[in-house]
């Protein structure tokens, strides 16, 4: 009775979407077909993409000093003063310009903005990581609701039933009023737990959606099962798994990028050479200009004095790469404890809900047994009702254990840098 068939919960979120006004349909989706969709749809990983798309244009832009520089102009004005006569000028003219050294600062903007490409991958892949957790938690809540549904179905036939038998044994004068009082009140709190779950899938599939990119809300039926897939029984050398973490990678490549803006400051102390050529035909009085003009010559520039922005610069930069060191290892520090703690904290949930389960089997039997001495009068109703409330709290609470697996599951895999693209993809049919 864990895993039960959804068609019963597939027609009842149909039925409250059509009595609601809402699109009388529902979704079955796997934990596959939600990462799909999650991978196209998820505005935080397009937002990361188009980040990706920034960096390379950057890239490009730091680049073009490397390449030639060309520009095409013309001229066409009147000239006079006093005393003398007005002339026409036309001109036309095609200039070169070429970079030939700046103190390998341009180069050293290549290199950054490299740096910057590569951490704007590793963006990506920490922000499919951070989704991939938000869907899993969403799909994991939606897939607890939808159990705690099923439960507090259950709950409520008993409670009725058992609200019954009290009220045979109360008419019967075999059982007094605060006793009948009691199992209305159970039944009634019963009753209120199945709306209260009814609404709680609706705020799950609300998530889930949101999570999935989805813009309007189709009801989602989340298909699974509470089973835990890695279960990491083993104690990995943290420090080796944190290496490869995205975000700690992420990190690495902005120190590099701050590491080679502050060589880009330094090399503002150097001068600028530019070679530069000039062809071009003028005249005055007459078009188009026939009288042909050019130049060819070098470049040289070298600011004497900047009000001190070039060392402010450096010490500005330096102080920016200082900063990408400390947050690297503070970063570094922060995943190897984020690791031990996910992984410490996945034990205790699969342990926990090893032990919820066997209250939920002794819970059961002792329910069934105090159901039939209550009915034959073995045991008084106090007793009974203490035994019916532990049978309640222990399918909760076994229900919570396995949901809160998925979960420690979810921050574990997070943690080790798992991302959407990491999952299996579903065979094509």
């Amino acid at each position: 009775m864990r895993h039960r068939t959804i068609i019963f919960l597939t027609l009842a979120c149909v039925l409250r979407c059509t009595a609601a006004g809402g699109e009388p349909s529902a979704e079955v989706m796997d934990w596959k077909a939600c990462v799909q969709e999650a991978k196209r749809y998820n505005p935080d990983l397009v937002s990361a993409m188009e980040v990706i798309a920034q960096s390379k244009a950057n890239r490009s832009i730091k680049a073009s000093p490397l390449f030639p520089q060309v520009n095409a102009s013309m001229n066409d004005g009147r000239a006079g003063g006093s005393g003398l006569d007005t002339t026409n000028a036309h001109g036309m003219q095609l200039s070169g310009e070429q970079l030939f050294f700046d103190g390998f600062k341009t180069v050293f903007n290549v290199e950054r903005a490299d740096n910057e490409i590569t951490g704007a991958r590793y963006n990506y892949v920490v922000t499919s990581s951070q989704v991939r957790l938000s869907l899993r938690n969403a799909f994991a809540n939606l897939l607890s609701a939808q159990e705690l549904l099923n439960i507090t179905r259950d709950i409520e036939q008993r409670r009725r039933q058992n609200a019954d038998l009290v009220r045979l044994r109360y008419e019967a004068g075999r059982e007094h009023r605060g006793s009948f009082l009691l199992a209305q009140a159970d039944l009634a709190q019963a009753e209120y737990d199945v709306e209260q779950a009814e609404r709680a899938i609706l705020l799950g599939q609300r998530r889930l959606s949101k999570v999935m990119g989805r813009t309007h809300l189709i009801p989602v039926i989340a298909e699974g099962t509470f089973d835990v897939v890695d279960r990491a029984s083993a104690r990995l050398d943290f420090e080796n798994v944190a290496d490869s973490n995205p975000f700690l990678q992420k990190l690495i490549a902005l120190t590099d990028a701050a590491r080679y803006g502050l060589r880009s400051a330094k090399a503002d102390f150097f001068p600028q050479v530019f070679g530069n050529i000039q062809a071009g035909k003028a005249a005055v009085d007459n078009w188009p200009p026939n009288k042909n003009e050019w130049s060819l010559g070098l470049n040289v520039s070298y600011p004497l004095f900047t009000g001190r922005s070039r060392i402010s610069e450096v010490y500005r930069t330096r102080a920016v790469l200082n900063q990408a060191v400390a947050d690297e290892k503070s970063g570094r520090d922060g995943v190897i404890l984020t690791l031990e703690q996910t992984w410490t904290n996945l034990q205790d949930a699969l342990e926990v809900v090893g032990v919820q389960q066997k209250y939920l089997i002794a819970g059961e039997e002792r329910a069934k047994i105090g159901r039939a001495q209550y009915s034959i009068g073995l045991i008084n109703f106090d007793d009974w009702t203490i035994i019916e409330d532990n049978l309640v709290r222990a399918q909760k609470s076994f229900l919570v254990a396995e949901a809160a697996s998925l979960v420690a599951e979810a921050n574990w895999i997070q943690a080790q840098g798992g991302t959407l693209e990491s999952e299996p993809v579903s065979p094509r049919p």
